[in-house]
């Protein structure tokens, strides 16, 4: 008898048991789902330094414009424009008085990608520089883009796209987005190649886009894990240096396909930004503050003015005048008492401590200057 007891309480036992290892495989197992969730590539952390855009900009004309080009007399630099022009195509109208608003002057910038090749297209954006109303219906005439160096890279030439237009009447007048801003979806055709040897380079400099000591040191031993060697190290907050391996010499472009997909836990200051004009307020994840105790209240005064008319008796010499009435109140916010915010080990017991405080965005930024002031908040405050 006591056998047939003993087995169905030592099945009870097993079966417990294997519940608890269970839920500790599956605690072993959510745990690095969690880590990789708040890991990033560093292909998203840094960028390759080098590989860049680069800017172009360059003046040129627009035609075909109904009327809304700029006013010749009003914008000399467009009437000359347009003089030289005539000329190099043969025609000569110097002395003459030209009175056109189908054309206008514009500023045309674009991006010249990293190793953007010749004969490749890129867009461009072209903007009015006068009095032209609106740009709809122009065409680019063709226009160099220089860059810094002062060299043409490209050169711009097509039908502009605007997403604002303008109409008006005598008494009534709409305007919708920008109509002076337009772009031209592979308007410009590159004409000469930024010269950078990627794949001779014997060193690889990352720098990062967010500057961090403690994130650098990470992507430097990340990459050092898997190469196997000590050839990555930060030599400040914002740039690690890798020397290229032997079995890599060469092939630059191997190595940055595999090291840009390593996975690093950035880190970051505790950081407090706050936008006063809007009243927004953006908080890290390592914000804390200290057990503090806040009181939030205003002061408010009002006055209202009420005269009366006071009538003098019937048949006396009296005057009628106004007689001033004027209430005054204050209001102290009596039944806003002090509220504690408790030490804060989380993001969220935060907020929710701070929003226990009943206030608004506006009000909170007042708070949270305060209790910086005090000393209580590890951490920073920006203001934009």
């Amino acid at each position: 008898m006591m056998k047939k007891a003993i087995i169905p309480r030592m099945q009870g036992m097993l079966r417990d048991l294997a519940f608890v290892l269970a839920l500790g495989s599956a605690a072993v197992t959510l745990l690095p789902a969690q880590q990789a969730q708040a890991m990033s590539r560093i292909k998203d952390l840094a960028n390759i330094e080098g590989v860049r855009e680069n800017q172009l900009v360059g003046y040129g004309l627009v035609t075909g414009l109904n009327g809304t080009g700029d006013t010749l007399n009003n914008c000399p630099m467009t009437k000359q424009s347009l003089t030289a022009m005539m000329e190099r195509l043969g025609v000569n109208t110097r002395g003459a008085n030209m009175r056109t608003a189908n054309m206008a002057a514009v500023m045309v910038t674009a991006n010249l990608q990293a190793f953007s090749t010749q004969g490749t297209r890129l867009d461009v954006t072209v903007s009015a520089m006068c009095d032209a109303k609106s740009l709809q219906g122009a065409t680019l005439l063709a226009t160099p883009l220089l860059g810094a160096d002062g060299e043409v890279y490209a050169v711009a030439q097509g039908s502009l796209a605007i997403s604002g237009f303008a109409a008006e009447g005598e008494a009534a007048k709409i305007t919708r987005g920008v109509p002076t801003v337009g772009r031209i979806a592979n308007g410009a055709l590159i004409e000469r190649e930024v010269d950078f040897k990627l794949n001779q380079l014997s060193n690889l400099r990352l720098a990062l886009r967010n500057p961090d000591l403690t994130t650098a040191r990470r992507i430097a031993a990340a990459i050092n894990d898997f190469l196997g060697a000590d050839s990555a190290e930060p030599t400040d907050p914002s740039t690690v240096s890798v020397q290229v391996p032997r079995n890599y010499s060469g092939n630059m472009i191997r190595l940055l396909t595999e090291v840009e997909q390593l996975r690093v836990e950035p880190d970051q200051r505790a950081r407090v930004i706050v936008d006063e004009r809007s009243g927004i307020i953006v908080m890290g994840r390592d914000v804390k503050v200290s057990q503090v105790a806040v009181a939030q209240g205003n002061l408010t005064v009002t006055i209202t003015e009420q005269p009366e008319v006071s009538q003098p008796e019937p048949f006396s010499r009296g005057e009628t005048v106004v007689v001033p009435r004027t209430g005054v109140k204050v209001d102290t916010d009596e039944k806003k008492k002090l509220a504690i915010v408790k030490d804060s080990v989380s993001l969220r017991e935060l907020v929710d401590g701070l929003n226990a405080l009943g206030v608004g965005p506006r009000d909170l930024i007042s708070i949270l200057q305060a209790i910086k002031t005090a000393g209580a908040l590890q951490a920073d405050i920006e203001v934009m």
